[in-house]
């Protein structure tokens, strides 16, 4: 018995020692933990209950060339309320004034915010939304809203900041504006993208119910810097004019897609960029960048490099004579043949050009450079045509110029077809640039996108004209190819387009479009070939003709045969519409001819007038803020001759709003 009690008493005091050791070792720990790694897990406990989140820097804006806003980013928020972290009495006194100015803001019934509220106090709700996608102004009178106004703490305000792309005049130009985004890097914005980043700020956050996460203060640890700001050279008025004059003839026609430029000739800035492809539907939107991206055979605007080769050669002059023979000839086996059933029998050089006679510039040049083809290559690389320009913008296209050195792919046709502009493939951006170097009196500059960097109102960086080539030919060259292109508009193939009232210069093209081998509808193989359905009609050339501003090119792919396909008829019209309303807009001191004269072929191509005219049939149009362009379409419109003098938006005009309509009276507008 005593036996049995002595091991009973050893197992308590083994128990009891060891109960002592355990409560021993957890004191140790927990003096360790409290004074010894006080710091490690106080980093593990902040760690999972307050993190700091990155804020994102706004990216630069997007400016054209007159200050008017392309792109820029905007604040948007997502707004919650933590209504736990609100006092009862605070709650109490103040809900119905809040859900009163929510239901102002926000459209919904006061009721419903007051229902809405209340549920979510008697919840214990910590992340109740509110709104989504609130702007910077909304946000900001949010904050002084009853209760919110205490804050984060007191107010249980909670504010999710994210920044969105927006671009405030459409989608115009969208392609050459471009982004930089989950889709990679396209146009201005890709090409500029290090530089529109700008500088991303830091905030702390602490994790609240149902692992959410909430700004811990109104401010910042570090506040972001935005990006630079860029400033292009794309001028609003004339990229409107460009964007739809291009619209309206690619819907008339059906075509399958196009694009339009104006370059300014002295600096080589572009002022406006259009490019739009067919959707599915029938609609037209900005589709690629037809004008950097798409490399193709030029057809007959190419014809005008033929000519001033051979002039700079001094192998032929403007008066030598060729005889188209009946509008056809073949060489290998390969047939050249003029639009005209029966050719245009003997004509002069210049002749050949205004009339665009395939024959004719083939034989001319196959004539002089039949046994020297490197000589008419070599000149064909001064004037830019044998690499790609080299723009800051990505996915500009490759030339393709077959040089009689490479004999894999130089042929026994090759100089014959490329005179006319086939067997080579070309930008439209290079064809404006070397189109405007002959408008430049032969000096070759680099198309622009940007003028400048800024940051903060400063300019950081500025671009200049860039000379390509000083002087791409003589000025005796020059002059005789000058004349040629005027007369084209005045009596050659693009009359349809002549106006007495301004001078234009230029050169109409109509390609056939090769296409592959490939299997049709019927299962049959199909060679590859240049098909007699499909076209591509071009216009490029500059305006004023004596004394160039612009240069413009225009370019349309597959308009609807049965409509029409020549340059013509397609193209040539979009580039008298530009020219005519970029002309309109021009101040008088700058003008050539008569300011009185009126300008009856304009159209009213602007939608917003149409209402606009609807009401004020009984007075003169008030135009006092409009663009000088807007307001002088507008009153010729109506009726009226109109004289302006200065530059930018109407300041003031003779006649107001109040007064009397007097037809056939002048109003003059004064322009700041």
């Amino acid at each position: 018995m005593a036996t049995h009690k002595k091991n009973i008493v050893q197992k308590v005091l083994w128990i009891g020692a060891f109960m002592t050791i355990f409560f021993i070792a957890i004191i140790i720990q927990l003096i360790d933990i409290q004074y010894f790694q006080k710091k490690k897990y106080t980093a593990l406990a902040t760690e999972h209950t307050i993190r700091q989140d990155t804020v994102f820097a706004n990216k630069g804006n997007v400016y054209a060339a007159d200050g008017n806003l392309l792109a820029t980013s905007m604040s948007k928020f997502t707004i919650r309320m933590d209504v736990v972290a609100v006092d009862d009495k605070d709650f109490n006194e103040n809900v119905v004034a809040l859900s009163n100015e929510l239901s102002k803001m926000l459209g919904k019934p006061s009721s419903y915010y007051l229902s809405k509220l209340k549920v979510a106090k008697k919840t214990n709700s910590r992340y109740l939304l509110l709104a989504r996608n609130i702007g910077y102004t909304d946000y900001l009178k949010m904050k002084e809203f009853p209760i919110f106004k205490l804050g984060v703490y007191k107010g249980g305000f909670i504010a999710e900041h994210k920044t969105v792309r927006a671009h405030p005049i459409g989608k115009i130009a969208e392609r050459t504006i471009g982004y930089d985004d989950f889709r990679g890097e396209s146009g201005i914005e890709g090409a500029f993208a290090d530089y529109m980043q700008g500088e991303n700020g830091l905030r702390w956050k602490q994790k609240i119910a149902k692992n959410q996460w909430k700004p811990i203060s109104d401010v910042n640890e570090k506040e972001p810097i935005d990006g630079h700001d860029i400033i292009t050279t794309i001028d609003v008025n004339i990229q409107d004019i460009t964007h739809h004059a291009l619209l309206r003839q690619l819907e008339y026609f059906n075509a399958e897609h196009g694009c339009a430029v104006v370059m300014e000739t002295k600096t080589g800035e572009i002022k406006a960029i259009s490019n739009l492809g067919r959707s599915d539907e029938g609609t037209y939107f900005e589709k690629r960048n037809y004008a950097i991206w798409e490399s193709h055979e030029p057809g007959s605007t190419f014809k005008l490099a033929s000519l001033m080769v051979a002039l700079e050669d001094k192998a032929i002059d403007t008066s030598t004579v060729v005889d188209t023979d009946g509008g056809i000839m073949f060489i290998h086996g390969s047939k050249v043949e003029d639009s005209k059933r029966g050719g245009y029998g003997k004509i002069s050089a210049a002749r050949v050009f205004e009339v665009s006679s395939n024959v004719g510039i083939v034989k001319l040049i196959r004539e002089h450079y039949d046994n020297n083809p490197q000589k008419f290559y070599d000149k064909i690389e001064k004037f830019g045509f044998t690499k790609s320009i080299g723009f800051q913008i990505k996915g500009e296209g490759i030339p393709y110029i077959p040089n009689p050195k490479d004999k894999n792919r130089w042929n026994k046709i090759s100089l014959e077809w490329m005179s006319w502009g086939y067997g080579i493939s070309v930008t439209p951006m290079q064809t404006l640039m070397f189109y405007n170097a002959v408008a430049n009196n032969g000096v070759m500059v680099k198309p622009r996108f940007v003028k400048e960097l800024r940051r903060q109102n400063k300019t950081v960086k500025k671009f200049t004209t860039e000379v390509l080539n000083p002087k791409i030919a003589s000025e005796e060259t020059l002059k005789k190819v000058r004349k040629v292109m005027e007369n084209v508009v005045v009596r050659g193939t693009a009359t349809n387009i002549y106006s007495p009232n301004f001078s234009m210069a230029g050169k109409t093209g109509t390609a056939k479009k090769y296409v592959s081998a490939h299997i049709n509808e019927n299962g049959e193989k199909i060679p590859g070939q240049y098909s007699s359905e499909r076209y591509v009609a071009s216009f490029a050339g500059f305006f004023p003709a004596d004394n160039p501003k612009y240069t413009c090119i225009v370019i349309v792919h597959d308009p609807e045969k049965r409509k029409g396909y020549y340059g013509s008829t397609v193209a040539a019209p979009i580039f008298k519409e530009i020219a005519q309303k970029i002309y309109t807009s021009t101040p008088i001191d700058f003008q050539t001819v008569d300011d009185s004269m009126q300008f009856a072929s304009i159209e009213n191509d602007f939608k917003n007038y149409e209402k606009l005219l609807q009401k004020e049939q009984d007075s003169v149009p008030n135009v006092i803020g409009m663009s000088g362009m807007d307001a002088v379409s507008l009153l010729e419109n109506k009726g009226y001759k109109v004289k302006v003098s200065g530059v930018g938006k109407v300041k003031n005009q003779t006649f107001s709003k109040a007064e009397k309509e007097l037809k056939g009276q002048t109003i003059i507008l004064k322009l700041n």
